[in-house]
């Protein structure tokens, strides 16, 4: 099914602010100093992308709570029959904030924890205290009925903590552990020789993640890293070979510049503008991200078919060829007999 094409994104990962209240080592956005969209003209906006068949929105940033008009703009989302979901670090996160959200539609929120140690998170996340405010954020949540996961970025603060991070996720009664691979994108490129892990570390994580995933009950482990294929882990229910993004999902900043992803920043066409049906389909750069054609040692590898070269957006970031091997692969130079 690795050529799907939907008539449109099934999620729509939109930055509705780039203002946030923590300093994290990774951020994507820190240098994205876009102008935001009016909230009249982010409704017009919203109704187009409903019009145009997308299934869920979720809320991201900068740290979307920080926006003055989040409630009525989720209301106004799931009110059109969009699923409304939102990434937030839970800062602002109180109890009264928790049924607000309930109450403006939200089915689903994910809160950053990038560590099982207060200590070690909210020196990642540059604000002292952080770490408790995430899991109390957690506890506001499920409180008022509303589906929680934590989201970690996986690096070299946490890569040898599996067990721990499940524990935590277990206690605080999460549905879903997200294990986010490091991306090279915005200040990730800055750290990265700090933070990044290399090629054999990331195998070896991977190899213990998907141990977890296999055993742990009562916890959804997700990966979301193209590359576990070379370890015959991808799912096989998945509608896509490789990396989603540009297939199932797309990206929109707070100025309405639509790109492929997060993580790739081509912008390929404004929401405000442009006519996202169209977009989806007749995009230059989705169609070659659709279309990855194997380079070095993707040519021979006989996991490329499940994998694509991995995450899009690492490999461009590193080597500015979309179609590059994942700088992650730890698999071999010599092509597989």
């Amino acid at each position: 099914m690795s050529n799907l094409q939907l008539k449109a994104p099934l999620t729509i990962n939109w930055a509705i602010n780039n203002s946030c209240n923590f300093a994290c080592s990774h951020c994507y956005s820190r240098e994205d100093t876009h102008d935001e969209i009016s909230r009249d003209v982010l409704y017009s906006c919203i109704e187009k992308v409903v019009k145009a068949g997308v299934f869920s929105v979720n809320f991201g940033g900068g740290e979307p709570l920080l926006h003055p008009d989040l409630l009525d703009i989720a209301a106004f989302s799931s009110g059109l029959g969009l699923r409304v979901s939102m990434n937030s670090n839970g800062w602002l996160l109180d109890y009264d904030k928790a049924v607000a959200l309930k109450n403006a539609g939200f089915t689903k929120v994910g809160i950053s924890i990038d560590s099982h140690l207060p200590e070690v998170h909210d020196k990642f996340r540059g604000v002292a205290g952080s770490h408790a405010r995430a899991l109390a954020a957690l506890k506001h949540l499920k409180a008022v009925g509303i589906t929680t996961s934590i989201s970690t970025v996986i690096c070299r603060i946490n890569c040898s903590t599996i067990d721990e991070l499940v524990a935590m996720a277990l206690e605080h009664e999460v549905g879903q552990l997200n294990f986010h691979n490091f991306k090279c994108s915005g200040l990730g490129m800055s750290n990265k020789d700090e933070l990044d892990l290399t090629p054999e570390e990331w195998k070896v994580f991977y190899r213990d993640a998907i141990a977890a995933k296999r055993t742990v009950k009562n916890l959804d482990i997700s990966l979301d890293d193209p590359i576990i294929a070379l370890l015959d882990a991808r799912d096989a229910g998945s509608l896509v070979k490789g990396s989603v993004c540009g297939k199932l999902s797309l990206n929109i900043k707070s100025n309405g510049d639509m790109t492929p992803c997060g993580f790739i920043p081509i912008v390929i066409g404004n929401i405000v503008r442009d006519d996202l049906q169209q977009v989806w389909k007749d995009s230059v750069v989705l169609d070659k991200m659709r279309n990855k054609q194997p380079t070095g040692k993707c040519s021979g590898c006989s996991k490329y078919e499940d994998c694509l070269g991995g995450c899009t957006a690492r490999a461009l970031a590193l080597t500015g060829d979309m179609n590059s091997p994942d700088p992650h692969c730890w698999g071999s130079d010599a092509p597989a007999k």
